[in-house]
């Protein structure tokens, strides 16, 4: 009898156990702040690339080459946005959340670069060999773009004992590719954290 419950005793603590290692997953909002970590996240690349893209068109510079066009839209290229922090941040997720901000608003348009536009130059190059002359795409057509967006994503850490404050300062800046002249330059310090971590037990 006693061999008997300690085997069921034995055969529930294997199944709670069992259970315990399945992950619990919960859908929750996309637009919903999540901090779990201190570190960036999604929520801070979406507030700062509103912010920053924001103010890049609504600055007198920006506009007055909007209204120079007459009618077209100045044409951007989005370049790199270095990582000048101890975290990982994959810096091309704010590179596309900004150029996908600018698109919405209507008031700029794109060119391709990076590895798309290389991989549309192979594309073409390969239609000049491949392709009917009727269909194949002409050289040397490309549309040339006006401005150059780049920017870089630093971060300034106060620590004391199992407590920080980590301020990210994200900046942009747009640059006229025929005169280098800098367009727009702008810098967001919005995201501030203060992470509180559990102390190291001896």
């Amino acid at each position: 009898m006693k061999k008997t419950i300690a085997g069921v005793i034995a055969a529930l603590c294997l199944a709670v156990s069992g259970c315990s290692s399945i992950p619990k997953v919960e859908r929750v909002d996309a637009a919903r702040q999540i901090d779990l970590s201190g570190y960036w996240n999604d929520s801070d690349v979406r507030l700062v690339c509103e912010s920053l893209i924001n103010d890049a068109l609504s600055s007198d510079r920006v506009q007055a080459a909007v209204a120079a066009k007459k009618g077209g839209l100045p044409k951007v290229l989005i370049g790199g946005f270095r990582n000048d922090t101890d975290e990982h941040i994959d810096t091309s997720v704010i590179s596309k959340t900004m150029e996908v901000v600018i698109f919405n608003s209507g008031k700029l348009d794109f060119v391709a670069g990076g590895s798309t536009r290389d991989e549309i130059r192979d594309e073409r190059a390969s239609q000049q060999l491949n392709a009917s002359e009727a269909t194949a795409a002409k050289l040397a057509q490309e549309t040339g773009a006006d401005f150059l967006l780049t920017g870089a994503v630093k971060i300034v850490v106060d620590r004391a004992a199992n407590q920080e404050v980590r301020t990210y300062w994200v900046s942009a800046e747009m640059s006229d590719i025929t005169t280098t002249a800098r367009m727009w330059m702008g810098q967001n310090s919005d995201i501030k954290k203060h992470v509180t971590r559990p102390r190291n037990k001896l």
